[in-house]
């Protein structure tokens, strides 16, 4: 008797560790910079002034998730894509928009970024640019930031079979103050429209 409730004992203490475990991992989940792959793996990454940004989903609202990599080509003529991300599950959360202009008929070439005044789709200028909304934590509020005249490129490197992969790069002036700039380095996405909406970002 008392070597079955020892063995009850312990199987007990396993399955708990075992949860907590699993628990800890979840709740410890860190992201990281892919790699700048060209096959279609569903990743993007970036740092916004050393601080890393990747898409992260987020639980959404009537049984709908907030999806953290998004891409849009516009018809009739797909005039311009964009790429949006965001990191839906930090506590501060991030985005940026890369808006490429002509990529249906220009594709694998390097873009230079210009200027942007932080709207998307219709409302963004008819130009390659780019822009993100980021929390500065000196502050503790949430600054949007623009792309100006050559302040960066996008590389394209492959644009086939759904399959867009690239790498950026880009500096971005406060729309609220000039004197206010920060710097995108070491982006890269690969991204294949066909698997995206099955791909989960933790």
């Amino acid at each position: 008797m008392k070597s079955t409730k020892t063995l009850i004992t312990t199987i007990l203490i396993l399955l708990l560790l075992f949860g907590c475990s699993k628990d800890d991992d979840n709740n410890t989940f860190t992201p990281t910079l892919p790699e700048a792959t060209q096959t279609g793996e569903n990743t993007f990454g970036c740092y916004i002034d050393g601080v890393l940004l990747t898409p992260r989903d987020g639980s959404g609202t009537f049984n709908s998730s907030d999806r953290g990599m998004k891409i849009f080509s516009f018809p009739p003529d797909r005039l311009y894509n964009e790429i949006i991300i965001n990191d839906y599950a930090s506590e501060k959360t991030g985005k940026i928009v890369l808006h490429i202009l002509d990529l249906e008929n220009t594709q694998v070439s390097n873009y230079i970024v210009n200027e942007s005044n932080c709207q998307d789709n219709v409302d963004s200028p008819l130009t390659t640019n780019i822009f993100c909304r980021v929390y500065d934590h000196s502050e503790n509020i949430y600054k949007n930031y623009c792309s100006y005249e050559n302040s960066g490129n996008i590389t394209i490197s492959r644009y086939d079979n759904g399959i867009i992969s690239g790498i950026f790069n880009a500096r971005l002036k406060n729309i609220n103050n000039n004197e206010d700039e920060i710097e995108i380095t070491e982006g890269r996405f690969d991204i294949n429209g066909n698997t995206l909406s099955e791909t989960i970002f933790p």
